[in-house]
């Protein structure tokens, strides 16, 4: 008997599965690209603990006809491709037809569609990829995919699966990309009853489309990109160098609006950056490269994330110029004619200010060497714990970041101030931790840090003091050999690292240290970008911290400087 034998369909579809549905957000993905290709205007995504048990999204496209449907999830069963001559000019997101029936082999599978103007549809349901049950159905408008119990009949890719809130970022990554490239169609999304992404149709407003789904915060930095050469247009947006990120998660590349993962690509990108940026940071962009389909391969990555130019060269000269001419043509690196009044001493001076910085780190905030008492507050650097006067931080007004290490503020009296931002939010860490505490709350709070284990040489140590980590907030359990499972903490702490500080707190003298250790735990967190109103509402908080605390890491207010003064110390 020979030993060559071909594979079941149902296997065929397993095997196709594992190259097209990795995880739960390669099922989003695939279906919202085909929401797009069937033309429609909003596509909503909902989940369940993260994608795992059930994924749904729903459409107002064209839907399909009950013989379309049935076709629909037969392998390489397409409407997208004709013939081999189709494959060198395809501007649709999907092709090969795989997607439906490769998550219907791996789910519990449900599609409800409808033509348009139909007064009934059809829902066909598949287990495991087994035959399919057809019946009638309310026209839904469209086509709803909803997608369940994803690996149920493949537990060793079940297993897996990342944990709910690592497959969630995920999908929220998958609608972000699509979302990007297509601001003409409105996506939304949401998890259980949160709606994590709402984002309206804005087809001649990209600007409000990238700030919607990567903060509002990089809107005021975004440069606009657009160079056309040799049949290939370059556009998008870029941010400025003072707004960049640790990662290079949002740098977001598209070809013929198609998210793409190319390394030529993203390093023409980070080319054109490499005298901005500080050293680790890397640039945030939503760029489009639109070229001849028949220049491009996109048959060459089962989930689509890769392509092949017939001439990557040009591809990447074309985007360096691109960015290179946005960043060359930014407001801060033209010259700018001389305006009378203080506000252009003020640009004077913060830009002598910030060169400064640059060549001697610190050395424009050394404080001057005789100050006046009667000064405005902090020109004589104030103490550790020296207090403002009434209202003084709210009356500032907030100016910028400088080095990304603090803040600047204009202050009374023609100043400018430099405050440190970890010690801000110490500041008022402490004193709404003092304030829950004072009433009790603190030890009956639930929310906080999702609970995780921790592995440390003093986990004994640490729970012979749950009792009184309890009553500060803290909640720990034995998890066995060596290790303890943290189950709750103020939800200020849920960024830092509780290595770090749960070891100190388990000693701390009494309520007042431990509190302090947690709001210095909670400063010691990566800082990330802060929009201006985060700043005023830190800073209006600030005016009721206690400044009578001792201990604290450092004084608020770095230097306040007089507008004057500071020009002739940053002159050199």
């Amino acid at each position: 008997m020979g030993r060559i034998r071909v594979l079941s369909e149902d296997l065929i579809n397993q095997i196709a599965a594992g190259e097209v549905v990795e995880r739960p957000a390669s099922v989003v993905k695939e279906l919202a690209e085909n929401a797009i290709d069937a033309g429609a205007t909003h596509v909503r995504v909902l989940l369940s603990e993260g994608g795992k048990t059930a994924i749904s999204v729903i459409d107002d496209g064209h839907g399909m006809s009950r013989e379309d449907a049935v076709s629909s999830l037969g392998r390489h069963a397409t409407s997208k491709l004709v013939d081999a001559d189709g494959l060198f000019n395809i501007l649709t997101k999907g092709f090969r037809g795989e997607a439906i029936p490769s998550i219907a082999s791996v789910s519990r599978f449900t599609l409800t569609t409808s033509e348009p103007d139909q007064v009934s549809g059809s829902r066909l349901h598949i287990e495991g990829g087994g035959a399919p049950t057809v019946e009638d159905a309310p026209a839904p408008g469209g086509t709803r995919v909803d997608v369940n119990d994803l690996f149920f009949n493949v537990p060793a890719r079940r297993k897996f699966l990342k944990r709910e809130s690592t497959e969630l970022t995920q999908c929220e990554e998958a609608v972000t990309r699509l979302a990007l490239a297509h601001p003409e169609v409105a996506f939304s999304l949401s998890h259980g009853e949160k709606r994590l992404i709402t984002a309206p149709a804005t087809p001649t407003r990209p600007r409000e489309r990238i700030a919607a789904l990567l903060g509002a915060e990089v809107e005021p930095h975004l440069l606009e990109v657009d160079e056309r050469r040799l049949g290939i247009h370059v556009h998008g947006f870029i941010a400025s160098p003072e707004f960049t990120l640790a990662t290079a998660r949002a740098m977001y590349t598209f070809v013929n609006r198609r998210y793409v993962r190319d390394r030529g690509v993203n390093s023409a990108v980070q080319r054109a950056f490499q005298d901005n940026p500080p050293p680790g940071r890397q640039p945030v962009c939503a760029l489009f490269i639109d070229v001849d389909p028949a220049s491009v391969d996109v048959n060459v990555h089962p989930q689509k994330l890769e392509v092949r130019f017939a001439d990557p060269r040009m591809v990447q000269d074309a985007l360096l110029a691109a960015v290179s001419r946005a960043l060359q043509a930014a407001p801060w690196r033209q010259a700018q004619a001389p305006v009378e009044g203080v506000h252009a001493h003020y640009e004077l001076a913060v830009d002598r200010f910030l060169s400064r910085m640059q060549d001697e780190p610190g050395a424009a905030l050394a404080p001057p060497a005789v100050a006046e008492a009667s000064g405005p507050f902090g020109t004589a650097r104030p103490g550790l714990n020296q207090a403002p006067p009434e209202g003084f931080f709210a009356s500032l007004r907030f100016l910028g970041e400088l080095g990304r290490r603090f803040w600047v503020c204009e202050g009374q009296g023609g100043s400018l101030l430099v405050l440190d931002p970890r010690a801000v939010h110490e500041r008022v860490v402490l004193q709404a931790l003092r304030a829950r505490f004072a009433r009790g709350e603190l030890a009956r709070e639930s929310a906080g840090l999702f609970s995780k284990v921790l592995e440390t040489p003093t986990a004994a140590q640490i729970l012979g003091q749950a009792e009184r980590l309890r009553s500060w907030g803290v909640e720990v359990e034995d998890f066995g050999a060596g290790s303890l499972a943290l189950k709750r903490a103020p939800a200020e702490l849920e960024r830092s690292d509780a290595t770090e500080w749960l070891p100190r707190l388990a000693v701390a003298r009494d309520d007042d240290d431990a509190l302090r250790t947690l709001a210095h735990a909670a400063a010691s967190a990566p800082l990330r970008q802060v929009t201006h109103d985060e700043v005023r509402a830190l800073l209006r908080q600030l005016d009721a911290a206690d400044f009578s605390v001792e201990a604290l890491r450092s004084t608020v207010v770095v230097a306040n400087t007089p507008l004057l003064e500071l020009e002739a110390r940053t002159r050199g």
